[in-house]
């Protein structure tokens, strides 16, 4: 295969998606359309009803990414190159796009003073081949417009190529060659979080599960709505009281809804009031769909709005998050070893070594929710026990490598004034 066969195979792979991509994004950022609002029910509320929106899906992703926050690493000139590229900030729009569309990129390349240069990517614009053997990633691309048409970058294990389409919106048509570079990592610089435990070649949103149910959910919102209307609101009536026509025949009601005051000269006029509908089967409904969306998706009924009225203790809100937990420490584990990989790939550049000859890893906070009381409480029981060290207790208090490191500085700092020991002297001396 030639050079632009690669890219037009690459390019299909990336547009494979496209509209799934559309409408996942749809749902997260609440636009999805009123799938059950038929036509009649629309022009009854005189197109007033345009959108509903109950976006359980931007609450499930947000409650899991919220949870995966990465902390420290093993090496600290990987630390240094993680903040120094915002990653500290970056990475949790990684996970949150890839819980969000199923697939989220992460490109490791070289500024022109050598030091690392790393960006996150979306699936909408990044696509890789691997190897089906070996899952291992073998090429990449990346494609995005600017104002002067279509770029593509083809990334391969031994260089990297550019292209360019002067149309804009062009998919995979129109592309010629601009440059070629050598790839000196000798590894696709590309590293791919992919969402999910099953063995597939793409992601799987997490809101997957959740979408039928927050179509159901719209629908009792609807529906409700749409009650409230034309049932639920009281309806005054009137009898005994002369109707007038207009030119073709209608009826004009005397007393329209804005009038708060309904006068007639008949002494035979009478008035009432009809009573309203409960709406309470709705919020039975409403309920059954969260709780079938908590079976589902893990999200606990104090997070949904459908828990009881008194707070509950501590320990209750841990038990009942407990589901959410285990899937954030599962996607801690899917997205680890691809963070892993981008510490290094950091290190080789920096370094000019191969990225299989350096080990880094990355740690993690605790995803599970607990005060600080709590926590401050467990972890100076097991170090003053001597079971925990001084920097592990640190880092599990949800500090970071640099915070830790400045944290032992002053405490070394303070023994040494505490001890009287004059630095500068010694200096001198």
């Amino acid at each position: 295969m030639t050079d632009h066969d690669h890219l037009t195979a690459s390019l299909q792979h990336l547009d494979e998606k496209a509209a799934t991509y559309s409408q996942l994004t749809a749902y997260y950022e609440g636009r999805q359309p009123l799938t059950f609002l038929s036509p009649e029910a629309r022009e009854s509320l005189n197109n007033r009803l345009a959108a509903v929106s109950v976006n359980i899906p931007r609450l499930l992703v947000d409650s899991i990414a919220e949870r995966l926050r990465i902390t420290g690493c093993t090496r600290p000139d990987v630390w240094a190159d993680w903040r120094a590229n915002d990653l500290d900030t970056m990475h949790r729009v990684a996970h949150r796009e890839a819980l969000l569309l199923g697939d989220a990129f992460v490109i490791v390349w070289a500024r022109p003073d050598g030091s690392p240069l790393v960006t996150v990517e979306s699936a909408t614009q990044v696509a890789v081949q691997t190897d089906p053997a070996t899952r291992e990633v073998l090429s990449a691309v990346k494609r995005w417009e600017a104002p002067d048409g279509t770029h593509a970058v083809h990334y391969g294990p031994d260089s990297i190529e550019t292209w360019h389409s002067p149309g804009k919106g062009a998919t995979t048509t129109g592309f010629r060659k601009v440059s070629t570079i050598d790839n000196p990592l000798g590894a696709v610089p590309v590293v791919w979080l992919r969402n999910g435990d099953r063995l597939v070649d793409r992601g799987i949103s997490e809101m997957t599960d959740v979408l039928p149910l927050t179509d159901a959910l719209v629908k009792l919102s609807t529906d409700m709505l749409t009650a409230s209307e034309y049932a639920a609101r009281p309806r005054r009536w009137a009898s005994g009281v002369e109707l007038i026509e207009d030119g073709d025949g209608n009826v004009i009601n005397p007393f329209p809804e804005t009038d708060r005051m309904m006068i007639s000269e008949a002494h035979e006029t009478k008035f009432g009031q009809l009573a309203g509908t409960d709406l309470a089967g709705y919020e039975a409904a409403v309920n059954v769909v969260m709780r079938q969306i908590s079976a589902v998706s893990g999200l606990p009924e104090h997070l949904l709005g459908i828990g009881g009225d008194n707070p509950t203790s501590a320990d209750s809100i841990r038990a009942s998050e407990a589901a959410l937990t285990a899937r954030a420490e599962a996607r801690q584990g899917t997205y680890g070893k691809a963070w892993d990989r981008v510490g290094q790939l950091m290190a080789a550049v920096r370094n000019g070594v191969s990225p299989d000859s350096v080990d880094v890893r990355m740690t993690w906070a605790d995803p599970s929710t607990r005060s600080v009381a709590q926590e401050a409480d467990a972890v100076v029981k097991l170090h003053a026990a001597g079971i925990l060290p001084t920097t592990y207790a640190l880092a599990r208090l949800g500090y970071d490598a640099s915070e830790i490191e400045a944290i032992r500085v002053a405490r070394r700092s303070e023994a040494l004034d505490t001890a009287g020991v004059d630095l500068a002297g010694l200096v001198t001396s």
